[in-house]
Formats: C-alpha cells, structure tokens, sequence
C-alpha cells in the first residue's frame, strides 16, 4: 500500500457522482471538498441546509469548478432517508460512491423519531436503510463503492442484540461504540452480499483515527479545548475515507485506517479489526434485526 498516500495522487474523476451524508462539517466536509476538486459532481446530503449552503458556499470558493448539490437528509429518520433516495433516483441514473458518513457522538439519550436509540439510528441504521434504496443505482454504475465510516470506538462495545436500544440502561459511551461497530459488521457483510449476487459494487469500511471535528459537542467543556493538542485535522483524518473511495488497488472489504501509532493519526493503510467484528453468525444476526428495524430489505442469503 502507498506510503503517505494522498489524494493528490488519484486521476480526476469528471463524470462521476456521489453522495456524502454530513458533508457540511468535520471529516464529511473534507470528503466533499477533496471529491470535488477531483471533478466529482458531490451531493452534500445534509440535516440541515443552512450548514449544507455553506458547506457549499466554501467549497466553490476553494475550488471554483466545483460541482455541487446540496439535498436535505436526516439520517436518523427513516422518512427522510426514504424522501432523500426518492428525489436522488429521480435525479440521478449512476451513483459512482456512497459515502455512509454522518454522525453524533456520545448525547444525551434520545429517541429518533421512529422510537430508536439516537446514535444507533443515525450513525448505523438510517445509512442501512440509505444503502439497500440506493444499491439499484450502485450496482448500475460499474466500480460503484460504498464507503462506510466506522471509529476507534468501536472497540468500546459489542452489539448487545439483547438491549440494542440501551432500554435498560443508557451508557452514552456504549452506545456510541455499538454504532460504530455495526458500521464495521455491516461494512464486512455488505462487500459479502455483494460479491455473493455477483454485483461488482464494492464496500470498504474506513475510520479517520482521532480528527478534529464537531463530534465533540457533547464532551464537557473543560475538556473540548485540548482536542486541538492531539487531534489531528480533520482534512488529515478524511484521508483514510478517500483511500477507501477512491483507491485502486481496493477489492472490497477492507478497512483502512491511520497508519500511525494505534491507528491514531498518519496516512491511510489497510487496518484490522476484531474477530467479533469479522463475525458472520453476528453479522448475519444484525442485518435480520436492520431489516426488521428499518423495513429494508435487500440482498438475500
């Protein structure tokens, strides 16, 4: 693998398409801003589109050949997905990549507006839902990828099939690190539903090591400000995501990450992950409970 990879590297893309989801901030934002500098017409799919304006607005103004739309997406509501895969169908005849991006980090509890944990819904089960409605145009675009955003975190905790909504209790930490391992389960069992259907669409899981980014919000405050000690930029920790968009030498499956001290920060390379997170009985047992959850299905085994 390329040593201090860049995007620099990657052939300009002109003609290709793809969809960001939280692309008006953070490691999102750097995502869409590296695709379009490379000629990728980018979709910023956004909550909000105050923010998704001025994502754009910055984006046009470091590169003004950029092409862009901007398209609302709340990922933790299965309304919004719905409404959001509609409109890009109808917009759209290829979706080049999917970038399965957005997320919150350790809030206070909530519940999504369809009775789920809210970090569960936003980080995994709404891109779950975004992919299988999606997957039509990916699989007919050749060398479509989906590019699932994983984290360190999710070393905290397992998938707990038993209170996966955290309705016995609520650990902001727990159930951040259950997001962000389904990420990684489903990012695995996508490229194997894939490749078992014969499609060639390709899925890569990637994690930014520690970036600094808005995720933070929730942390206590005497703790925000020594983020920008030891976290690296946020255009840094897009990297890896871009590695696993844009790379050639990918066959699906993989999960690219920092190469530098316990994936902290670096340049991207190829990373392992735990056996639990390589799992198939636990994988297939998540995408039954994804399915019920959401009401999508696709890619039976």
């Amino acid at each position: 693998m390329d040593r201090k990879w860049n995007v620099e590297q990657v052939p300009a893309q002109p003609g290709s398409v793809a969809v960001v989801t939280g692309a008006n901030s953070g490691v999102g934002y750097e995502t869409a801003l590296a695709l379009a500098r490379h000629g990728v017409r980018v979709v910023l799919a956004c909550r909000n589109l105050e923010k998704a304006a001025a994502a754009k607005s910055r984006i046009l103004a470091a590169c003004a050949t950029a092409s862009l739309e901007t398209m609302r997406l709340d990922v933790s509501s299965l309304r919004s997905v719905r409404e959001f895969a509609a409109h890009l169908r109808a917009r759209y005849d290829q979706l080049n990549l999917l970038i399965n991006n957005a997320g919150i980090m350790m809030p206070p509890y909530a519940e999504s507006e369809d009775g789920f944990e809210n970090q569960l819904a936003t980080n995994y089960l709404g891109h779950f839902a975004l992919t299988g409605l999606l997957l039509p145009l990916l699989t007919a675009t050749p060398g479509a990828r989906v590019v699932t955003v994983s984290s360190l975190s999710y070393k905290w905790a397992g998938i707990d099939f038993d209170d996966l909504q955290a309705q016995k209790g609520y650990s902001r930490r727990k159930a951040y690190g259950q997001s962000k391992r389904a990420c990684l389960v489903f990012a695995y069992e996508l490229q194997r539903r894939l490749a078992a259907a014969g499609h060639g669409t390709r899925s890569v899981a990637a994690h930014p090591g520690l970036a600094k980014t808005n995720l933070d919000q929730y942390f206590p405050a005497l703790i925000r400000p020594l983020g920008s000690l030891f976290l690296q930029p946020a255009s840094q920790g897009a990297l890896p995501i871009l590695y696993a968009a844009l790379a050639e030498n990918l066959k699906g499956g993989e999960f690219i990450g920092p190469d530098g001290f316990q994936q902290m920060r670096g340049y991207p390379t190829r990373v392992e992950s735990d056996d639990a997170s390589r799992d198939e009985r636990i994988a297939a047992r998540l995408w039954r409970f994804s399915e019920e959850l959401t009401g999508g299905r696709y890619l039976d085994r």
